[in-house]
């Protein structure tokens, strides 16, 4: 999977919709890039693409499909030699979380991060490997569901 940048999206906003900055509620110490995006952090390569294909009933194996991935690998080096720390919070108990374990002994994050939908956890993982620039297999990616 070839990472391209991703073009600067800013969602509709409505009218009488208001960000909490604009408010002057700050939260945290930093402050945001210009496109306000996880894009403006040097280094983080994000990608993403949708899948949709078909019309009409389901046929399984056939469609129609509506699916995607996003792809972010944190750093412009090598994650198995270069981890980054990383932790987990869970929210509200939803979600599938592959790597969560690694995560939790280790302390780091030594491959790249994939969101997709939770029936696609278990066929984004393996696709990830191509991802990593670590010619290591035992790289484990994380892959967990967007809620």
């Amino acid at each position: 999977m070839q990472l391209r940048p991703r073009e600067r999206w800013r969602p509709k906003r409505e009218a009488n919709l208001v960000r909490a900055r604009d408010l002057g509620i700050v939260i945290g110490r930093g402050t945001p890039g210009p496109a306000n995006a996880i894009t403006d952090v040097s280094g983080v390569r994000v990608g993403h693409t949708t899948l949709i294909r078909g019309d009409g009933p389901l046929v399984v194996g056939d469609g129609p499909v509506r699916t995607g991935v996003t792809m972010i690998i944190p750093h412009d080096g090598d994650l198995w030699t270069q981890p980054i720390f990383a932790g987990s919070h869970t929210l509200n108990g939803n979600g599938e979380l592959t790597g969560l374990e690694w995560i939790r002994e280790a302390g780091h994050l030594t491959g790249p991060i994939g969101i997709t939908n939770t029936h696609s956890v278990g066929v984004a993982r393996p696709g990830m490997g191509c991802s990593t620039t670590s010619t290591d297999s035992m790289s484990p990616p994380t892959t967990s569901t967007r809620r």
